[in-house]
């Protein structure tokens, strides 16, 4: 998938179906009238955009993840890593850290994250 910008109201449509999925197209069109205040061409005009990006998929009225949440956000996180720092993870993090300091939990989840990484090795 190459294209992994959402616009804020993409993300929210998004979220709605990662959290109803699998959902009929008439489902989808009722939450959407609900929470977003759409009509129907527009949650129609909207889900078909994302599924030409890879999303999700409409089979017969049936409205499904093609990419989970997490393994959109994970692979969202890998590009913009590769696009800014040149795939560096380490600096990354040293940029992350030089503005933010980390508390003592978060440095022992990622110290937990780099052993595991090591053990999978």
């Amino acid at each position: 998938m190459d294209n992994l910008t959402l616009g804020a109201v993409e993300a929210r449509f998004a979220d709605l179906i990662w959290e109803h999925a699998p959902l009929s197209s008439g489902e989808l069109v009722k939450i959407c009238e609900r929470e977003l205040h759409w009509k129907k061409p527009t949650t129609y005009n909207v889900l078909r955009k994302l599924c030409e990006k890879g999303l999700f998929r409409n089979d017969y009225g049936t409205v499904s993840a093609v990419m989970s949440r997490a393994d959109f956000y994970a692979a969202k996180s890998v590009k913009f890593v590769s696009d800014t720092y040149g795939g560096s993870f380490p600096a990354f993090v040293a940029a992350f850290t030089s503005h933010k300091r980390l508390s003592k939990e978060e440095a022992d989840e990622i110290q937990r994250m780099i052993d595991a990484a090591r053990e999978e090795s």
